[in-house]
């Protein structure tokens, strides 16, 4: 569906951490973060995409992401296995 917005997760593979973000085309985006684009992100890669969920609305998309950008959020990742 062409109007579908992404959360998506990725974990850098020389550092271990996870970024959380909101795209339309997420392997656009993962390619972004893997080719330093990204400023916050370029000193930790490369990256891999490791979980996303798909919205109707960017709106609904971006109230998901900042939930998994909270503690509980970040705790939720981490009871389902994406470390």
């Amino acid at each position: 569906m062409d109007c579908m917005y992404l959360i998506y997760v990725i974990k850098s593979i020389s550092h271990g951490t996870r970024y959380i973000g909101s795209c339309k085309d997420v392997n656009v985006r993962l390619q972004e973060h893997n080719n330093g684009v990204s400023r916050y992100t370029s000193g930790r890669r490369p990256w891999i995409l490791i979980y996303t969920e798909s919205y109707a609305t960017r709106t609904d998309a971006r109230k998901r992401e900042l939930f998994l950008k909270s503690g509980q959020g970040r705790e939720w990742l981490d009871t389902k296995g994406y470390k």
